[in-house]
């Protein structure tokens, strides 16, 4: 894996990781439990992302 290959994928991480919090700040807010529901699954979706990225290291 080349140098510009890897500050991709850090860049990638960094930019999952900031939208995953976002994701729990957002659904800790949320009264409507349907609303909350979605944007639960929109991080857990997001953690599988990070994962998949992690893995390539």
């Amino acid at each position: 894996m080349t140098s510009k290959e890897l500050l991709y994928i850090e860049d990638a991480l960094g930019h999952e990781q900031y939208f995953r919090n976002k994701c729990q700040e957002t659904a800790s807010q949320l009264q409507d439990s349907e609303l909350k529901a979605c944007v639960e699954q929109l991080e857990q979706k997001n953690q599988q992302i990070f994962k998949s990225f992690y893995d390539l290291l």
